[in-house]
């Protein structure tokens, strides 16, 4: 696994074999790293609104383009991964409430880094590459 400074980071290990869903995986490796410089740096209150944005926008997107993947090489297990799916922007959203409501704070992008950070790892080296290996046989 990539590492960085300050968390992950991306790696070959990561590759899916789309350029697409690559390229979307590789910003959001960037974004890990952006919200854990801030963290470390005591700016992370400023970028979390930015990094909530993007992440509403991301999920959106993204899940769109590697859902519409699936669906064209006939991935059996769908649903269960449009669940994943669903239940991370849930998440997301839940977040983007707490910030609306709330304001930014430490504790909440402590909490968006991890969420990111374990849903990049678990999601990606797990999920993902089921879908992967699946279109290359």
């Amino acid at each position: 696994m990539g590492q960085s400074i300050y968390g992950i980071a991306w790696s070959k290990e990561y590759e899916l074999g789309n350029d697409l869903v690559d390229s979307q995986h590789k910003r959001l490796f960037e974004l890990v790293d952006t919200i854990g410089k801030a963290c470390a740096d005591g700016t992370d209150a400023k970028i979390l609104n930015e990094t909530l944005d993007f992440l509403l926008n991301y999920t959106v997107q993204h899940f769109l383009d590697e859902e519409t993947l699936q669906l064209q090489c006939g991935f059996p297990d769908f649903e269960r991964h449009k669940k994943l799916h669903d239940e991370f922007e849930a998440t997301v959203i839940e977040k983007v409430a707490e910030y609306r409501a709330n304001g930014s704070t430490k504790e909440l992008s402590d909490t968006v880094t991890k969420v990111v950070v374990r849903w990049l790892i678990n999601h990606i080296l797990k999920e993902d590459k089921r879908i992967s290996q699946y279109i290359k046989k």
